[in-house]
């Protein structure tokens, strides 16, 4: 192994013949209880034309099509689903999702990749709560679903109560002047990061393990997967953002911020690795940018199906409006995460679009049913390089063609999983820079669907993070109809 070395994407976007509704631009303090306006039933119908063939890979080095025109609406956003006609309500929601019993259970990996392709790769619901309910009839749920609309937290990796040491430096109420501020208090920022118990201070690179939307643990999100695979070379670390990082989504990248100094500090100024999961790669590259301390703590930022522009199936997320004309009330996160929010319009500005550490991303174009665009360089999880400090974009699919991953179903949580991220990730942590297909032996990386070290039942649970995410983003109590105003440090 080589030394480490220090170094310092609305729903609305539609097909270019259709009107764009941007409620963001017309929405003023007179008007801050406008309701988010979804797609027309004849817009929906159109692109539901559009994209009822699973999507072909496309090659990295194609240049990047508009996205008007290419109309990336995958099968979740058509017709009206069977749960929503049935329950209107997320409490309805989640009784109907709880009650539904297996009639069916994939055996292997392989019988699990094809499950998961009929269900997300057909077209039908509008919403993303009916694949989940297939999903959770075909034997791919956690066995009590339930808990996770009731419980606020959970322990063990997922804990969200640790006493931890005081950092060996001072890094609040800032490291640098150059920091935002932070709202939360000192001791509710450090008592959202687990340590391992045999956790080595800097003897071994530390991993902070980011969970996403509707994750209420970074253990449940990342011990069926990432971790395990990295946690015998490495000191895994489990940041668990409250309220499973459903709520206002520049709240959650403090927690990211601080942990981060945090750990360089505990760690004798040693660097440390980040692992991010969908939304929290979009909070972590918040933190990099508005927390610039934090820059010189990371050697690689390993991003897994990362929506940095956003996604224009957040909308899918929320349920419609009582009065059927638009959409109601939906977690704030949620509505933050709208291609083209405000939140991921004033990130991507300034430079916010390129990485601040040599970052690998790795995504799925075949077929992320949450974040969308994501394919070749148009994909959400694209980073632009603008700092020179190193970038690789990798869609599963575009890498491995030619080999059996080359058309492989990989979707929203399956990235996790595949052994091109595990490859390209375990590369980027021994060697300078992001990680490197050039380096890798493609025919056996992209010859596995799941990487190696991870069983059906690693996989399975991994899988699982779906239907969990879509209980815990039902039951969120505190929701919205507009996305939370910006920080001062923000518009400053």
């Amino acid at each position: 192994m080589e030394t480490h070395k220090s170094r310092e994407a609305p729903f609305r976007v539609v097909h270019k013949d259709f009107v764009s509704i941007n409620p963001h631009q017309e929405q003023s303090s007179s008007t801050s209880n406008m309701k988010r306006f979804s797609l027309s039933a004849a817009a929906s119908g159109l692109l539901f034309q559009l994209v009822s063939a699973a999507p072909a890979p496309v090659p990295a080095a194609e240049p990047a099509t508009p996205i008007e025109e290419r109309a990336l609406l995958p099968s979740v956003i058509n017709a009206i689903g069977s749960i929503i006609n049935s329950a209107a309500t997320p409490t309805a929601i989640i009784g109907q999702l709880n009650s539904i019993s297996p009639t069916a259970t994939p055996t292997d990996i392989s019988g699990l990749q094809s499950t998961l392709s009929s269900i997300y790769g057909s077209a039908t619901p509008t919403n993303i709560y009916d694949p989940i309910a297939s999903q959770i009839a075909n034997g791919l749920g956690p066995s009590n679903l339930a808990q996770y609309a009731t419980s606020t937290s959970f322990g063990g990796n997922n804990s969200q109560n640790n006493n931890n040491p005081a950092p060996r430096t001072k890094i609040f109420p800032k490291k640098k002047s150059t920091d935002a501020p932070y709202d939360l208090s000192e001791s509710d920022l450090r008592s959202k990061i687990k340590l391992p118990s045999n956790y080595s201070y800097g003897k071994r690179m530390a991993i902070l393990f980011v969970p996403g939307t509707g994750a209420p643990g970074a253990g449940i999100n990342f011990d069926p997967n990432l971790a395990k695979l990295l946690g015998g070379s490495y000191d895994p670390v489990y940041l668990n953002i409250p309220n499973a990082v459903l709520g206002d989504a520049q709240v959650n990248a403090e927690y990211i911020a601080y942990a981060m100094n945090y750990l360089y500090s505990i760690n004798k100024s040693k660097q440390i690795a980040v692992v991010g999961w969908s939304q929290g790669n979009l909070d972590t590259q918040w933190a990099l940018k508005y927390w610039p301390s934090t820059r010189t703590t990371v050697q690689d930022f390993l991003a897994v199906s990362a929506d940095f522009h956003g996604t224009v199936n957040a909308n899918a997320i929320c349920l419609a409006a009582v009065d059927g004309i638009g959409l109601g009330p939906c977690d704030p996160s949620v509505i933050q995460q709208e291609y083209n929010s405000n939140f991921v319009t004033r990130l991507r500005q300034n430079g916010g679009d390129s990485a601040y550490v040599p970052t690998t991303s790795v995504y799925t174009g075949l077929l992320d049913e949450i974040v969308q665009p994501q394919e070749g360089a148009g994909a959400s999880a694209f980073l632009n390089d603008a700092r020179n400090v190193g970038v690789t974009n990798n869609e599963i699919q575009s890498v491995c063609n030619g080999y059996a991953d080359g058309a492989a179903f990989y979707g929203h949580a399956g990235v996790l999983y595949a052994s091109l991220t595990f490859a390209l990730f375990q590369d980027a942590l021994t060697h300078s820079g992001p990680g490197q297909v050039s380096r890798l032996n493609l025919a056996n990386v992209c010859s596995q669907y799941a990487a190696t070290g991870l069983s059906f039942e690693d996989v399975l649970n991994t899988v699982n993070i779906i239907p969990i995410a879509g209980v815990e983003l039902l039951a969120f109590p505190n929701k919205m109809l507009i996305e939370p105003p910006l920080k001062n440090y923000a518009t400053s």
